[in-house]
């Protein structure tokens, strides 16, 4: 019998394992070892002497130690790639990826540990985390996409469209924003899974220019949209099917030219964010930068107007809100350090201490943007990433490579800071160590 009472024997590639019923239920009833367990845990019987598995013995030692303990210890001389596909054919992924990741902490030193240099023939704009630590980065009209150990798949082509936006609906799907309409991809295959459409007061629109945009409960999507003869809005659409379930008609400028989106759980509301002047009329102002709208009743529930004098510090160009803090964290064009404004009744910025970068970074295309992400500020300045801290936001940590290159996007997920550098079209990987293995 290859089993007795709750232990059971496995011969990987010739080397014999012997481990319970106990270690192998942690592995889940999806994983390779899931058919080898009946309903209440225990073993089913079976008439081998061993189960044997032609795979590599040195990794399936490793999966064992890991049911067993939690922890993950890889050799040097095992490399990570053959581990990977090893944990996938066991259904061990989800296992490895979680003990692989360290807790992000700005108080703990993140590590460079990789570098992506980009293929694309354009500059990278953007690039979007996943909450897996994938990423994809977009290059014009071509969206690259690498799943959380960092291998390229398929890419995904506008066909010479540039993108607006892009972001994750989940690990396997890929929402991007273009100037004529928007879709949901495989971020596997870069397949089309859905074209997104809007009608708007009673007609259906042919084309609109969606833009950013931001993923809700329900698995609901938003993003912005102008319509034809200046008609703009927020549309709202199903994730699971790709059918569009409402739209939030304005027909001013200030909502389709919304360059972020932000969903709030708490209040069921969307926070917009809105650069004071227009792009297309610079005498023109909005009426704000920054408003929050109620999604139960479609209507602005507050509206917040800084500064249009380009050097106001008033004038903010990025903002995240922090619903645990009750705070919302802006950041202008050209000074490095952070402001809060209260995010039941916004009135003025409170700026925190400040100083000016001394270099413009929007001649190279680069703006400052903050993040907030598992109780931590993050914003990027120049070349570096500056994280933030405790009641009173001090800066714990501050990340850079050294070799100068401005940093024009950066995105958070699980324990990796994706950092987009301009003019090298490079991409860093930032992660924050492993738990120690003692």
């Amino acid at each position: 019998m290859g089993y007795k009472g709750d232990r059971v024997r496995f011969n990987v590639g010739g080397t014999k394992f012997e481990t319970t019923a106990t270690t192998l239920a942690s592995a889940g009833p999806d994983s390779f070892f899931g058919p080898l367990l009946d309903g209440n845990w225990n073993l089913r019987p079976f008439s081998d002497e061993e189960i044997f598995v032609d795979r590599n013995p040195a990794c399936f030692s490793i999966f064992l130690d890991l049911l067993r303990t939690g922890e993950l210890y890889i050799p040097k001389k095992v490399p990570e790639d053959l581990l990977y596909r090893e944990a996938l054919f066991y259904g061990l992924l989800d296992h490895v990826r979680a003990a692989k990741w360290g807790r992000f902490d700005g108080r703990t030193m993140m590590r460079l540990t990789s570098t992506v240099k980009s293929r694309g023939l354009e500059q990278g704009t953007m690039v979007r985390a996943s909450d897996d630590g994938g990423f994809c980065v977009a290059h014009g009209s071509v969206v690259h996409v690498y799943d959380w150990m960092l291998r390229e798949h398929p890419s995904i082509d506008l066909n010479h469209q540039k993108v607006n936006d892009i972001g994750w609906a989940d690990p396997k799907s890929v929402v991007v924003t273009a100037p004529k309409g928007m879709g949901l991809f495989d971020s596997s295959t870069g397949e089309l899974k859905h074209q997104f459409t809007v009608d708007s007061q009673g007609y259906h629109v042919k084309g609109f220019n969606a833009g950013p945009l931001c993923f809700g409960s329900d698995q609901k999507i938003f993003s912005t949209c102008r319509l034809r003869d200046d008609e703009n809005g927020i549309g709202v659409w199903d994730g699971e099917t790709g059918k569009q379930v409402d739209f939030w008609h304005e027909s001013d400028e200030p909502l389709g030219r919304a360059h972020r989106l932000q969903w709030l759980d708490q209040g069921s509301c969307l926070l917009a964010a809105i650069h004071a002047r227009s792009n297309r009329n610079p005498y023109r102002h909005f009426p704000y930068n920054l408003c929050m709208l109620d999604t139960r009743d479609k209507k602005v529930a507050w509206s917040w107007l800084g500064s249009p004098d380009l050097t106001s510090r008033e004038r903010v160009w990025d903002a995240v809100a922090m619903e645990d803090k009750s705070l919302i964290a802006v950041t202008d064009e050209y000074y490095e350090g952070l402001g809060f404004l209260d995010l039941r009744f916004p009135r003025s910025v409170r700026w925190g201490p400040r100083r000016s970068t001394g270099v413009n970074m929007t001649s190279e295309g680069c703006h400052p943007k903050v993040e907030y992400y598992q109780g931590q500020l993050l914003l990027s300045t120049d070349d570096y990433i500056s994280v933030f801290q405790g009641a009173d936001f001090i800066p714990k940590l501050r990340l850079q490579h050294g070799d100068g290159a401005f940093i024009c996007d950066f995105s958070v997920g699980g324990d990796r800071i994706f950092t987009l550098h301009h003019r090298e079209n490079r991409l860093d990987v930032w992660e924050a160590p492993r738990p120690a293995i003692l």
